[in-house]
């Protein structure tokens, strides 16, 4: 019996320094696993955008890179926030399309991420994400604020601290906690995530109108994430449920026949 009780002791103290082993790789690891930043830059000359330029936005002592072009004159300008993969420049499609219906854009690399060296963190994200609207709102001319993933945080953030027209947020989590505890559920991810992006706090302070978009086959952030998000809201316009629609599909969907109207209505006396 006491043989007994030694071996159910080891094998229990075994578990919980696998356990704690575990937790300890995801904590020292955490932005590698929830960051997925390298990736090709696509050259702004092999684009269609033949009116952009490149642009190098101050962020307190350093930079970040990206594209700029102005708008017509009395149209906005859309402030871009790219999700989790990759450099902005991969989604260029959208910038000319943009464009080709007059309305003005930039969009960027986080820090981190391939066009802009340097760390990647909440932090960094929230503050290139200011910057770059600040940057951008300079020259006057209506502000639209898009995020699009991991980008629905910094835009969500921006919305709570300035005066844009509307928001709109596509494949939005509640927050980058909820998604990390949806996938590991094991795990204590509330004491050791550092970047949680709590875009279900500042959707408090969010005046704009609000449009969130989402797929029903979304495995990346799952789509009752921005219906829960959408119900926090205290403007909400829309919620448009794509069914059989993935993390990546939107776009091809049409979501900028969802998005032109929006913005034409917010925008409208």
């Amino acid at each position: 019996m006491k043989l007994l009780r030694n071996v159910v002791l080891a094998l229990l103290f075994l578990g919980i320094l696998a356990y704690a082993g575990i937790v300890a790789y995801m904590f020292v690891n955490q932005r590698a696993l929830q960051y997925d930043a390298p990736g090709a830059i696509i050259a702004l000359a092999e684009t269609g955008l033949t009116d952009a330029r490149e642009v190098a936005i101050p962020v307190g002592d350093s930079m970040v890179n990206g594209w700029y072009q102005p708008p017509r004159p009395g149209m906005p300008i859309i402030v871009y926030y790219k999700g989790n993969s990759g450099s902005f420049s991969q989604e260029h499609v959208r910038y000319e399309q943009f464009v080709a219906d007059g309305y003005g854009f930039v969009a960027f690399d986080y820090h981190g991420f391939p066009a802009t060296p340097g760390e990647i963190s909440q932090a960094n994200i929230l503050a290139d994400a200011l910057a770059v609207y600040d940057w951008a709102g300079a020259n006057g001319a209506p502000m639209l604020i898009w995020g699009r993933s991991l980008g629905s945080g910094p835009a969500t953030y921006v919305a709570s601290q300035r005066d844009a027209e509307a928001l709109l947020l596509e494949t939005p989590f509640l927050s980058a906690l909820t998604v990390a505890a949806e996938r590991y559920p094991y795990l204590p991810v509330a004491l050791v995530m550092q970047d949680q992006f709590p875009s279900n706090e500042w959707i408090a302070g969010v005046t704009e109108p609000v449009l969130i978009a989402h797929g029903t086959a979304d495995v990346t952030i799952g789509v009752s994430n921005g219906e829960r998000l959408y119900a926090l809201a205290p403007n909400p316009q829309a919620l448009w449920i794509v069914p059989n629609a993935g993390h990546s599909d939107l776009w091809d969907a049409g979501i900028w026949n969802q998005a032109r109207p929006f913005f034409e209505k917010a925008r409208a006396p």
